[in-house]
């Protein structure tokens, strides 16, 4: 089998505390046939000036992405890119050295591999050694903590897909696929979520595989914002509208969907009152609960007024 070459991408918005870190990291990397791309997309910040500083480096390419969008620019890093694999690290994350390298071990054994992604651990802000007595296991996965174990595992679970701050994917499978569903993906301040979710249930479905690779191990900073309850209820508000989504283009959307998001409703609220004892299980269940109103409203949005459909010249 041919050596394959592997594009390191990341997609950054305002993040440039936290940037030059997460590039250094990809410098540093133990493979050395890797390009770097760094996708600024519509920073108004020093993002820039950060790049800039390390362009000496002639790994590393800087490209402008105006349209705001996590999938957008995704996107744009994948056709900018050079590499038969694209591995995505987050601008706020920091990835070990044989990451690129433990990563396209597993494409190189395995041609039917088109998702790959690695453990998670969580850095937390100065001062803070652990989690509020509020966050729950469950929620902390959604500041990206992800851990399938020491051994590398075939997903067939798509909730248990890798977590997109250490992801990646075969080009052939994302353009077999056109690309990141631009409807899916953190636009700005929103948290719409499930892109990566999507992306699994698309490749299990046309018979590729999906990996997590333990030894593909990064760390990804916890802002101190994160650690609030507002934050969390805003993300499973999110989280609920990506859901309907989701649904809705796998062909389930309907009044279905009411009887479905109000069946969770009732249990989330059932639960948040059994556990008001427990801090951590009261407040991931009103989370949850919470999450389904934004699903809910979002079928009923649908209901009413449902997308146009294109017909066809």
């Amino acid at each position: 089998m041919a050596e394959l070459m592997i594009s390191a991408i990341i997609c950054t918005h305002n993040r440039a505390q936290y940037l030059g870190a997460a590039i250094d990291s990809l410098l540093a990397q133990t493979l050395d046939n890797i390009e770097v791309i760094v996708v600024d997309n519509a920073s108004n910040d020093t993002t820039a000036e950060v790049v800039q500083q390390r362009l000496s480096d002639p790994r590393l390419r800087y490209v402008y992405e105006a349209t705001l969008g996590l999938s957008t620019a995704r996107n744009t890093g994948a056709n900018a890119a050079n590499g038969d694999i694209l591995a995505y690290l987050d601008d706020d994350a920091v990835a070990s050295p044989q990451w690129l390298a433990s990563l396209l071990e597993v494409y190189q054994d395995n041609d039917k591999v088109a998702i790959a992604g690695g453990k998670v651990t969580l850095l937390w802000p100065p001062g803070i050694s652990q989690p509020p007595a509020w966050l729950s296991n469950d929620l902390a996965s959604g500041l990206g903590a992800y851990d399938l174990g020491d051994q590398v595992q075939y997903i067939k679970n798509p909730s248990l897909t890798p977590r997109g701050l250490n992801y990646s994917l075969r080009k052939t499978f994302l353009d077999s696929v056109g690309g990141f569903d631009v409807n899916l993906g953190r636009v700005g301040k929103n948290l719409l979520s499930n892109e990566e979710l999507h992306m699994t249930q698309l490749a299990l479905k046309n018979s590729w595989h999906v990996v997590y690779v333990p030894n593909a191990l990064a760390a990804h900073n916890v802002a101190p914002a994160r650690l609030k309850p507002g934050w969390f209820l805003s993300r499973s508000w999110w989280q609920g509208i990506s859901e309907c989504y989701r649904e809705q283009v796998s062909g389930r959307a309907g009044v279905a969907q009411l009887r479905w998001g109000g069946e969770r409703l009732v249990r989330g609220v059932y639960k948040t009152v059994k556990y008001v004892n427990d801090p951590a299980q009261r407040f991931e269940n009103l989370a949850y609960a919470y999450g389904q109103l934004g699903y809910l409203g979002s079928v009923l949005r649908y209901l009413v007024k449902p997308p146009a459909k294109s017909s066809a010249l």
